[in-house]
């Protein structure tokens, strides 16, 4: 049996939309294979999975803050947050709609935006729409006009634990003017542990269903051309291990790219990605229902080998370059600036639907 239980994770939280003083609520949602999950309604943020080893020894195997001071810190990098309205990058922070330019926030070096702007879904408050027996949907109103984007968007983001280890993730949104939205979840795992660092994630395997790339500028700006991966560090078809495929990456750099996912029709869903971690047994499967992934293996986290100073996670962990892996599903980067990508423009009457489901096991 699935159990759904609610606490208050924090209170006085100021709402950046309506500046009133919330509570921020937390739910726990528990199976009976050991595995539980754990949310809370500041960006409809995943803060905890907690799932058995082969052995049986349960760890979180994400990371996050204990405290709501640390998911509002400026070091948060969206651990674990619903990204929105528009995740990853648009050049110049403009693009056409429809004839008319539209000018939206550049948040990143007054060069770009990145992940729906200074305010983003993953700081909202999302309101709980409905409590179900395995798990929660949760709404957040987006008003017209905010980060520069037209129309009033209504999104949900709902989670639901299986008894077979499954996290299923749905996000939809209307609108009632035509606006892009591309909303993505921003969990960063590590299967060895959340505290286990770059070795832990070294010692992991990785498979990832895809055809090609998005190929990218220095500032991971998509060039608009895709990158077949066969024959490439990026050929990531075939499981291998991913310390020695970051040590294939140019110094200092890892993996932080868009990955085109091949589909099987008429099945509308696909294998993303599976990652495992021998020496625990865990194992991470990845399927969704859209186009692109974005595989990212927390290059921009601190480098402490050169006296950054980690970020403190929860349950004392210290976070840092390497420390983790995220497989963002979501349509392309900056699709609002090329014809060929798959768009990600929704329009009045239209219904955006994003599934995505996170698979835990063990291998004996």
């Amino acid at each position: 049996m699935v159990k759904v239980t609610e606490d208050v994770f924090a209170t006085g939280a100021v709402n950046p939309f309506t500046k009133s003083k919330d509570s921020i609520k937390r739910f726990t949602l528990t199976n009976g294979n050991g595995m539980s999950v754990q949310l809370i309604t500041r960006g409809a943020t995943i803060t905890s999975i907690k799932t058995p080893d082969a052995s049986g020894k349960i760890d979180d195997v994400t990371l996050g803050f204990d405290d709501l001071a640390g998911y509002q810190s400026d070091r948060n990098p969206y651990f674990g947050a619903t990204i929105g309205r528009v995740c990853n990058r648009i050049a110049n922070g403009s693009f056409q709609l429809d004839g008319k330019v539209v000018q939206v926030s550049k948040n990143r070096d007054n060069k770009f935006q990145l992940h729906g702007g200074f305010v983003g879904f993953d700081k909202a408050h999302w309101e709980v729409v409905a409590v179900r027996p395995d798990g929660v949907v949760l709404s957040h109103t987006n008003p017209d006009g905010h980060e520069g984007y037209p129309g009033k968007v209504t999104a949900t983001a709902s989670f639901a634990l299986s008894e077979d280890n499954c996290l299923h993730v749905q996000m939809s949104a209307v609108t009632d003017k035509p606006t892009p939205v591309n909303l993505t979840n921003h969990s960063y795992f590590n299967l060895a542990g959340h505290k286990a660092g770059a070795n832990g994630l070294y010692e992991h395997t990785i498979e990832i269903n895809a055809y090609g790339i998005t190929e990218t500028d220095k500032s991971s700006i998509p060039t608009g051309k895709i990158t077949p991966v066969e024959g490439t560090a990026f050929d990531l078809r075939v499981s291998s291990n991913l310390g020695e495929r970051l040590k294939q990456l140019q110094p200092d750099r890892g993996y932080d790219d868009n990955f085109c996912v091949t589909f099987d029709p008429p099945q509308p869903m696909a294998k993303v990605a599976r990652a495992t971690h021998p020496p625990s047994g865990r194992w991470l499967e990845v399927v969704s229902n859209q186009p692109g992934v974005q595989f990212y293996t927390s290059n921009f986290m601190p480098d402490v080998e050169r006296g950054e100073a980690a970020i403190p996670g929860k349950d004392g962990a210290a976070y840092a370059k390497h420390g983790a892996f995220c497989l963002e599903t979501q349509k392309f980067p900056d699709s609002v600036n090329h014809n060929n990508f798959p768009s990600t423009i929704l329009r009045p009457g239209e219904s955006y639907n994003h599934e995505v489901i996170y698979k835990f096991g063990v291998s004996h």
